[in-house]
């Protein structure tokens, strides 16, 4: 007989699973570590998400839903240019550092370094994921752009790519432990290049004056 499995809410289910595979991962996670944080039988778990690795891929889409979409779509939306970009950053880079899931990373992230991004399912949630984030730096940039903020030899396309993987860099190192200075002064820098060049600023040598000829 099947168990009954009407009496929880999934989506409750489904956060308490991420914060365990967020810390840990996939492969770390045993399944009574999720029947502990859950509060549910295995058979129930079992029964709703098929196994553990059904867990997962539901987890890191709830995660990509509460969290990424929402920053992406705002970093798309705002109309500073390379000022959202920053905030971006130093949004990420405070999540990173400090409060409850310091040093945990980025769940995506977490999954492109680990060998669950082999699975086809996690691997089209990565791919979707990274498009997502690419997308929202390219919008960004190009408000930028007609801002006047970008050097006009900056490729778009290509700095959207640069950002993004820069994205991914600053989850790794503050992963590893990594201070929030020094990932700052590396987004610092990788803007640097961006930025458009101010106008110089008028010769102060006077114009030799035109002399007659005698």
């Amino acid at each position: 007989m099947s168990p009954d499995i009407k009496h929880f809410n999934p989506d409750v289910v489904l956060d308490d699973a991420v914060r365990v595979f967020w810390r840990q991962g996939l492969p770390a996670t045993g399944i009574q570590a999720l029947v502990s944080a859950t509060g549910l039988s295995r058979s129930s778990l079992y029964a709703t998400f098929g196994n553990k690795d059904g867990l997962y891929a539901a987890a890191l889409e709830r995660y990509i839903a509460q969290h990424s979409t929402p920053a992406f779509a705002a970093l798309a939306a705002d109309p500073s240019g390379l000022t959202a970009i920053e905030d971006f950053f130093t949004g990420l880079i405070g999540v990173r550092c400090s409060g409850p899931v310091a040093g945990w990373g980025c769940m995506v992230t977490n999954a492109h370094a680990g060998p669950e991004c082999a699975a086809p399912e996690i691997r089209a949630l990565l791919d979707a994921h990274h498009r997502s984030l690419q997308s929202a730096m390219r919008s960004a940039l190009g408000t930028a752009a007609g801002l006047g903020q970008l050097d006009a030899a900056v490729d778009v396309d290509a700095a959207a790519a640069v950002l993004a993987t820069l994205a991914y860099g600053v989850n790794l190192r503050s992963r590893a432990g990594a201070v929030p200075d020094t990932l700052r002064e590396s987004v610092a820098g990788a803007l640097v290049p961006l930025r458009a060049r101010p106008a110089p600023a008028p010769s102060s040598t006077p114009t030799p004056r035109e002399v007659p000829l005698q």
